[in-house]
Formats: C-alpha cells, sequence, structure tokens
C-alpha cells in the first residue's frame, strides 16, 4: 500500500475510533490494502467480524483467524451494532450494493480513491466539485501550453508495473496515431524513473490530488490531445468487466484494452540503463538480491524470508536486501540501495534475484540473471484469476506461496 494512502487510512480510522468500540466489525473486499488494514486494527485491540467479499472463490479464506464471508453475512448483525470499512477503490459500488441488500448500518470509506464518483449533490458537494474542476482545468491549460506539439500522456496512479507496460507499447501508439512527441505525468519519483529508463525527455511528476484534479478535466473536456493510459474506470472503458468472463494478463490489457494494438505488437525493452558504482563489491554470480517488499501486495511472513536467507548463506553466497525509504535490511543479509537505473547491472553482476511480484519484478524483467517470483496466493479483484494468471512473466520463475508453504517446499515447485 502507498505510503500516502496508508497515511490517510491511518488518520480517518483514527478519526472513526470512538464509533467503532462495541461494533462488529466488517472489512469490504479481500485484498491487499483491506489486510493491512486488518492488522492495522489489530494493533489497536480491534478484530474484525468477517472480511466479506463478492468473489466465490475467496470465501473460506482466512487471514489471521479472519474469514472471508459473503456480504449477505453482514445482515445478521443489527445495523446499529455493525459498520463496515471500505479501503479499496470501489466504495462507491460496495456502499451501494450494502444498501441494496438491506444493511443499516455505518459504512465507512477511510482512503478516498475515486474522487470522480460521490453519491451527493449537496450545495457543498457541487461548490467542491467545481472549485476543483476550475483548478484542473487550469493545470491541463498550462500543460498544454507547454507541449504544444505533443500528446499528453497520464498515469493515474503510482504502480511500477503499469507505468511499465504503459512505455512499453507507448511507442507503437504514438507512431498509430501519428504523434512524434508526449509529455508523461505521473504522480512519483520513482514512477519518473521508469519513464527516463524507456528515453522519456518531457516527464511531470504533478501531486496525487493535482494529478487527479488534472484527469477529471481531461475527461470532462475529451480532449483528443490528452491520453489516460489505465484501465480502471472512468478512464477508458470498463475493460475490468472483461475479466469476469475472461484471462487477460496485464500486460495484455494495455497492449489491446488500452492503446487498441494487436495482440502479437512487440513492446519496447528499456534501454537507459546506468551501471552502479560499487559492483565490484559484488562477487561475480555468487550473490542474491532479496526483494521482500511492496506496495500492493499482501506480504510474504518473515519466517519464508528467513529460510531463503539461511539457504543461500549455507551454500556461500552473499545476501542483500534491496530496501528503500524506510525499509530495513532482512536478518542476516546487507543492506541494498540503489537507483531503478542500476538494478539491472547489480543484478547481472549478483546473478541471483528472489522478490515478492511487485512492479520491480517488470522494471528488472530484462536482467540477463536467474530471477524467481513470489505470489501471495490471491484472487485478481473481484475476479476468478489468481495473481499468478494476471501477473506471471516468461523471464522468471513465477511460484505461487500458499499460507504453511516453506522455503524447501517452493523448490521442489521450481525443481531447483
Amino acid at each position: 500500500m502507498e505510503q500516502a494512502r496508508y497515511d490517510e487510512m491511518v488518520g480517518t480510522l483514527y478519526y472513526y475510533m470512538n464509533r467503532l468500540t462495541g461494533k462488529k466489525i466488517f472489512l469490504f473486499g479481500h485484498c491487499e490494502a483491506t489486510l493491512t488494514l486488518a492488522d492495522l486494527l489489530a494493533d489497536n485491540n480491534l478484530t474484525p467480524t468477517a472480511i466479506i467479499d463478492n468473489s466465490k472463490n475467496k470465501h473460506g479464506i482466512e487471514y489471521k483467524g479472519i474469514s472471508v464471508v459473503p456480504p449477505m453475512e453482514v445482515l445478521k448483525v443489527q445495523g446499529e451494532n455493525a459498520v463496515v470499512l471500505i479501503v479499496t477503490r470501489f466504495y462507491e459500488s460496495m456502499y451501494e450494493q450494502l444498501i441494496k441488500l438491506g444493511f443499516t448500518g455505518e459504512v465507512i470509506k477511510l482512503v478516498d480513491y475515486n474522487t470522480y464518483a460521490e453519491y451527493s449533490l449537496s450545495g457543498e458537494t457541487r461548490k467542491r466539485k467545481y472549485e476543483r474542476v476550475v483548478y484542473g482545468q487550469k493545470l491541463l491549460n498550462d500543460l498544454k501550453e507547454k507541449y504544444k506539439e505533443n500528446l499528453i500522456i497520464f498515469c493515474p496512479f503510482n504502480a511500477l508495473g503499469d507505468i511499465y507496460f504503459c512505455l512499453s507499447y507507448l511507442p507503437t501508439f504514438l507512431y498509430k496515431k501519428g504523434y512524434d512527441d508526449y509529455a508523461i505525468c505521473v504522480s512519483s519519483n520513482s514512477s519518473a524513473a521508469v519513464a527516463r529508463l524507456f528515453g522519456s525527455k518531457n516527464i511531470e511528476v504533478l501531486k496525487q490530488k493535482e494529478l487527479d484534479s488534472v484527469i477529471q478535466a481531461v475527461i470532462y473536456t475529451q480532449d483528443e490531445n490528452c491520453f489516460i493510459a489505465h484501465q480502471d474506470r472512468p478512464y477508458v472503458v470498463n475493460l475490468h468487466k472483461v475479466l469476469k468472463l475472461k484471462r487477460i494478463p496485464l500486460e495484455k490489457i494495455y497492449c489491446c484494452g488500452i492503446f487498441g494494438l494487436s495482440e502479437n505488437t512487440n513492446p519496447v525493452e528499456p534501454s537507459n540503463w546506468n551501471k552502479w558504482d560499487r559492483l565490484d563489491d559484488l562477487e561475480d554470480n555468487k550473490c542474491v538480491i532479496i526483494s521482500p517488499y511492496a506496495k500492493s501486495v499482501t506480504a510474504l511472513p518473515d519466517g519464508l524470508w528467513n529460510e531463503v536467507v539461511s539457504d543461500y548463506s549455507d551454500r556461500g553466497y552473499k545476501v542483500y536486501t534491496n530496501v528503500c525509504g524506510k525499509e530495513k535490511a532482512l536478518v542476516g543479509t546487507e543492506e541494498l540501495r540503489a537507483e531503478l537505473s542500476e538494478m539491472k547491472s547489480i543484478l547481472e553482476r549478483a546473478g541471483t534475484f528472489i522478490g515478492i511480484r511487485s512492479g520491480l519484478c517488470d522494471v528488472i524483467r530484462t536482467a540477463n540473471c536467474k530471477k524467481i517470483a513470489l505470489y501471495p496466493d490471491y484472487n485478481y479483484c473481484d475476479t476468478q484469476w489468481k495473481a499468478i494468471d494476471m501477473y506471471s512473466i516468461d523471464s522468471f520463475e513465477n511460484v505461487v506461496y500458499k499460507d504453511g508453504d516453506t522455503w524447501e517446499m517452493l523448490k521442489k515447485k521450481m525443481k531447483i
């Protein structure tokens, strides 16, 4: 979960904390953000009654003793005695579903992902939305003045994998549309770093609220010189609905669904790599880089990573933990801090990469080394497809971790 979203969730939860006392707490939507919320509640001595979810494939799953159940289960508790907490991007549809079910308890939105939909015509709401449209239009006008001849690409969320896919197919899309150049708007420096790997020069890093506002203006004006590169509503079309019926890997959603390119279109590979200035510190092909952290994926148990570290250390490998910000190295490993542009050189020198499946895996997919991606056993959004179905990478050893798996068990799955 992104730090800004996490901080917003914490602040909102503490604001409502006194209203949770004595209530049966339900969480809506089994996903990484919800599980993070469950941990936060536990830290405050609150245990959710259940996680409700529409996906039948998730019913019966447990997270630290909290079961995933159908939404109808919330009606077993008197409305005034129950509260539903929502921390996903689908608050509006979830809220509407609860009302249609007949739920009369309180529904609390902890993170405001989708400010485009709000079921209110109050004067205050209309005034606030109008002010944002005006602000967004000003930002859009400034961007268009700065990049007069360019197509302006907007990437709504800070997800490295999404940015990677966007840049992989953007050159073919630009050629097809007849544009010679582009500017790209992202919400973080890490996303900008991915764009630079592909040679992007016109990069604007906006605060998330600024990006939301200018995207709102693009939607309202339907500006033909702007393009929103994302599959979620309301940006393009409701592509996520197709996933109810058919498995389409995220990369193909970008290639075909967002950019409208043929399925056999070859992606462009990043080329603006830099060499890490401490490569001589790494013993050639005798190091392991572990990446246990991800913003939008349920964390794997510390015990599993400890087993990985012990295994490779016992075999004479030097083990490093890839970290950024406040992240800490795993016990028995050395800390590795490097720019995204330097990771390819580090991995090709080290020889082995083992990481939880995250956007970093997309960034380093062309590195010439042994690469292992570990996938928590969860379904993608509210579909029947597992994460490995959506994110599998051909150049990786892709392995699903299930509760109770040990490193030795995972090694047998990989035949190593």
